[in-house]
């Protein structure tokens, strides 16, 4: 069953793999960590042991939230994305530096309109939501 928008509606996100497929999210992500990995900014964020297994986290998180495989939630149960969160600094500039990163790789990844447009802004708001310092 699609998850539903507040006005009723199956929301857009959760269309998108059926859409599409999962191979264009696993290459977003995929392209996203490779320009992590050299970030000034967000590289401190992860232990040098952990990139693996976060680019692995947000592969399987992003391909569930887009209606694909629910491994995500097989592996790490409700995605509870602000808790998770929480130990890092994340502050208006790292916000704007994950954006600038994810939309570098959105220009790496064929991804075509709507699916393009619709897992960009889920991606922004997603962005904004975890903020977690001024």
């Amino acid at each position: 069953m699609a998850l539903q928008s507040t006005d009723d509606r199956p929301d857009p996100v959760f269309e998108i793999v059926p859409a599409i497929g999962a191979a264009p999210i696993e290459q977003l992500v995929a392209a996203f960590y490779r320009r992590v990995a050299t970030d000034d900014l967000l590289r401190p964020m992860y232990p040098d042991e952990a990139l693996d297994e976060a680019e692995q986290r947000l592969r399987d998180f992003l391909i569930f939230r887009c209606g694909g495989s629910e491994a995500y939630l097989t592996n790490r149960g409700h995605p509870r994305l602000r808790m998770r969160h929480a130990p890092f600094a994340i502050d208006q500039a790292a916000r704007d530096r994950w954006v600038k990163l994810m939309d570098e790789a959105f220009e790496e990844v064929n991804i075509p309109d709507p699916q393009r447009s619709t897992l960009q802004e889920f991606l922004r708001a997603t962005a904004t939501f975890l903020r977690n310092r001024e």
